[in-house]
């Protein structure tokens, strides 16, 4: 990877994640779940060529929007920590999260999560999280640690070095059938209508 495409990532990211922001209503408190591959980032297979340098550019872009929106931001970590957690302390603990007991390093955590262990205040890691909406830098499969319903938005940016992006937020569940009303519109009327559920 070039130094000028180095030096882009962190923009790039910032870009995806104020998309996702804004399209998801990602507002102060809420959680937001990275899954990166710096390795795929930066034209590698996942998990063969983790890159501290790639790792902080794409922190840089994510603090940049968080600046913005407030949300807590939260990265996981590889298979070899089970995909745990690297957020901070006060967004565990305002989430009741249960902590698990490890130090994230490229080769078991990935760069990524090692990265943000060592920059985030109190950093600490969480077994799993139900995250507001999520960015997939390298295909890392970050779906297991999403609220449900999740929704797909399309980055205008769709690939950050050569690694592939997606992201998605997520919505309450829409219950019920053909019957069910989604927005409050106007008073119910005093009389029961035809086919009344009660």
């Amino acid at each position: 990877m070039s130094a000028m495409e180095l030096n882009g990532i962190s923009k790039q990211v910032e870009t995806v994640v104020r998309e996702l922001a804004a399209a998801g209503g990602l507002s102060a408190g809420k959680l937001l779940v990275i899954g990166t591959s710096t390795s795929e980032v930066g034209g590698g297979r996942i998990g063969t060529s983790g890159s501290v340098e790639i790792a902080e550019r794409i922190f840089e872009g994510v603090e940049a929007a968080r600046r913005e929106f407030g949300f807590y931001p939260v990265y996981q970590c590889c298979e070899h920590l089970n995909r745990a957690l690297v957020l901070e302390r006060e967004a565990a603990e305002r989430y009741g999260l249960e902590l698990v007991s490890a130090v994230p390093v490229p080769k078991a955590g990935g760069s990524m999560a090692a990265y943000a262990y060592r920059h985030l205040p109190e950093a600490c890691l969480a077994e799993t999280v139900q995250a507001h909406a999520g960015v997939d830098i390298g295909d890392t499969l970050i779906g297991m640690h999403l609220k449900r319903v999740a929704v797909p938005v399309r980055p205008s940016i769709r690939t950050i070095g050569s690694a592939h992006v997606t992201m998605a937020y997520t919505r309450p569940k829409l219950i019920g059938g053909e019957r069910a009303v989604y927005k409050l519109e106007e008073p119910p009327s005093a009389g029961k209508p035809a086919g009344s559920c009660d």
